[in-house]
């Protein structure tokens, strides 16, 4: 049986890992007739899938943590959970990559200030004010801002397959939020929760494009030092919610959601979802997004006890075959347009 032989090498600068001319000598007669590929990232979209799973059990929690903790000491305790966990098996290796982080620690700062506190804190407070459906319609505009932001800045191409795959997934994430009555949608109102959502997607997509310029360090170093900046800029954001007379401090539910908050969707999911974009890029990663009101739902059919209807189904359905069609139709060299 002859094999396509392809290496392949991540770039820095690079939107998604490429595939590198065959090599003369390495490969057959047989083998040379065979179209050089990328194969499927299927690492990637495991990450990926992950991620956007434990963030739609984040949903759950916060629907748990009602009356239990408020939000501003949930963000604040996750982050803090994470910075202990992860600074416990991370010295040694922070250590060896000081040098590289202390050159880049205004940027992994900014991950951790725009990506993680500000995003948290848009979002635990735009729910205070704004709908569920609105929330989880306006997280689907996150994969249009990181692309429209590839495109203004680095003329990233995006193909109209890709544009149709992911404008099927953006129903299906209407679907789950509008629980399959997509006229409902024509009756939302709009107030300045609404406009937090929009800061939330904004802080996340410019964070999503932003890790282009991850410096090269181990994953435990990459994670501390932003956890560390999310936990110290949630500070302000937990002194403002305690002067308006709103903070409510953590009982045991409460202790138990910012376990789990700051373990998994925190810490794990954050790893991952920075390994998914460094295999397939921002722009295909963001539509992964679209994943989380699917999975918040059928998460809560799990734990909350919810109904399973056919429109769930759809949803997903929908969902993953946008991402499918999205990844069919990405360019077939993934760069910035002249």
């Amino acid at each position: 049986m002859a094999f396509c032989v392809t290496k392949h090498a991540p770039s820095p600068n690079s939107e998604a890992i490429r595939t590198a001319p065959n090599q003369r000598g390495l490969v057959s007669a047989a083998g040379a007739r065979c179209r050089e590929e990328t194969p499927l990232p299927i690492r990637a979209y495991s990450f990926l899938v992950i991620t956007t799973l434990l963030w739609g059990g984040n949903t759950i929690a916060g629907k748990l943590a009602l009356g239990h903790v408020s939000p501003m000491v949930l963000s604040f305790g996750r982050w803090a959970l994470a910075t202990l966990v992860i600074a416990s098996i991370a010295i040694p290796q922070i250590r060896k990559d000081w040098e590289v982080l202390k050159a880049n620690w205004k940027l992994l700062i900014f991950y951790g200030a725009v990506g993680y506190a500000a995003f948290n804190g848009f979002l635990y407070t735009a729910l205070k004010y704004t709908s569920a459906v609105n929330g989880a319609i306006e997280q689907g505009a996150i994969p249009v801002l990181i692309f429209v932001i590839n495109f203004v800045l680095f003329r990233i191409a995006v193909s109209a397959v890709q544009i149709l795959g992911f404008l099927i997934s953006f129903v299906g994430a209407a679907v789950t939020a509008s629980h399959g009555d997509l006229q409902t949608l024509l009756t939302l109102t709009l107030n300045h929760g609404d406009l937090l959502m929009l800061f939330a997607g904004i802080s996340y997509a410019i964070y999503t494009v932003s890790l282009r310029w991850k410096p090269p360090v181990h994953w435990k170093s990459l994670m501390a030092v932003p956890a560390l900046a999310a936990t110290v800029t949630c500070l302000p954001l937990l002194w403002w919610e305690a002067g308006r007379g709103e903070l409510i401090l953590p009982d045991m539910r409460g202790w138990l959601i910012i376990l789990y908050a700051g373990l998994f969707p925190s810490l794990i999911s954050q790893i991952l979802y920075i390994k998914g974009v460094e295999g397939i890029g921002a722009n295909r990663a963001g539509l992964f997004i679209n994943l989380v009101p699917v999975f918040g739902t059928l998460l809560s059919i799990t734990i909350l006890g919810e109904t399973l209807e056919v429109f769930h189904i759809v949803a997903l359905i929908l969902v993953l075959g946008g991402i499918a069609i999205a990844e069919w139709g990405k360019p077939a060299v993934e760069k910035p347009s002249l």
